[in-house]
């Protein structure tokens, strides 16, 4: 499900380049790598250029992801638990916060209950949008206040994975046990409509464009592809 790195599952995501170069070494001018170490309950921040770790964070049981804010400033991680998808084991409630420049733990964000949150990512209005498996729904958080401020449904369970459309209209989340993915309306809040998959899906894509929506099939080999102006399958 993830990719490994030494025995540890992670994910990956590249943080701005200014504000987060250490200064004893020549800047990396692809910006720097954000790892979630999900058994290790760590994030990692690491200069790829010169192949350094520059700082090991402790998070809570277990960040499964993890989104770094547009200005390079902040990580995002998601705390899910110690299960995986559709499992027993604990529900994590929370949203830890990273100070990338000082490098540091910033801040705990409660969500308000058990909520298994997995996916983050950042729209358009500046907001953070994360997917709360256990609510069946997208939270919606203010990061200048790390308050939740809305909930939109999903109309489905294990809405696991997410993204947003270029435009930041739309949010599409990939419901694995339903097997279909949920198309929202972002500005509205409201759940615009549920597309049938497969049996099982797991991960989202979406094109540049925002045309077209990319899952997988779990118990065939197929990817999905779903026209966003018709919100069908195309093939």
């Amino acid at each position: 499900m993830y990719a490994r790195l030494s025995l540890l599952l992670v994910f990956l995501t590249f943080a701005g380049p200014a504000e987060l170069r250490d200064a004893t070494t020549a800047p990396s001018t692809g910006g720097l790598l954000v790892v979630a170490n999900q058994k290790e309950h760590t994030l990692l921040v690491v200069d790829p250029g010169n192949r350094r770790e520059l700082a090991k964070i402790s998070v809570g049981v277990n960040g499964h992801e993890v989104i770094v804010s547009k200005d390079g400033r902040f990580a995002y991680v998601p705390i899910y638990g110690n299960s995986g998808v559709g499992r027993p084991g604990t529900d994590g409630s929370t949203i830890d916060v990273i100070d990338l420049q000082n490098r540091k733990f910033a801040a705990t964000i409660n969500l308000g209950k058990p909520l298994r949150p997995h996916r983050a990512e950042f729209g358009t209005d500046g907001l953070l949008y994360v997917t709360a498996e256990l609510a069946n729904a997208v939270y919606v958080l203010d990061p200048s206040s790390n308050k939740v401020i809305a909930e939109i449904p999903t109309g489905a369970p294990q809405a696991h994975m997410l993204v947003l459309s270029p435009d930041g209209a739309r949010g599409y989340t990939a419901n694995v046990s339903a097997g279909s993915v949920s198309v929202l309306d972002l500005v509205k809040r409201t759940l615009i409509t549920t597309i049938p998959v497969a049996k099982s899906v797991q991960r989202i894509s979406i094109s540049p464009d925002g045309l077209r929506l990319f899952t997988h099939d779990q118990d065939a080999p197929r990817i999905a592809v779903i026209d966003t102006a018709a919100n069908k399958i195309m093939n």
